[in-house]
């Protein structure tokens, strides 16, 4: 994602990247950040939601819709906060 918006909005940066040989370092990097955001967010989501191990097993559609949620808001913030940012 972060190479196609690079790509599409912001072509000085990329042909930057690309030319000095970085672009590579820089997507893994934000990979990894973006992973690490994601992770932390649905962490703290679930726990501030109350979306547990113990109402996994009370109710387990219920905890799929909860966590599918989660996911998806958590996504959505990486995406804003790190995918698509310069």
């Amino acid at each position: 994602m972060r190479k196609h918006y690079l790509k599409e909005y912001k072509r000085g940066i990329y042909s930057g990247l690309l030319l000095s040989g970085e672009l590579k370092k820089h997507l893994l990097m934000i990979q990894e950040q973006a992973e690490e955001r994601f992770d932390l967010l649905v962490q703290q989501m679930a726990e501030r939601e109350e979306v547990t191990e113990q109402l996994k097993v009370q109710d387990q559609m219920l905890w799929v819709r909860r966590m599918n949620s989660i996911r998806a808001r958590a996504e959505e913030i990486v995406r804003e906060e790190i995918i698509y940012i310069l």
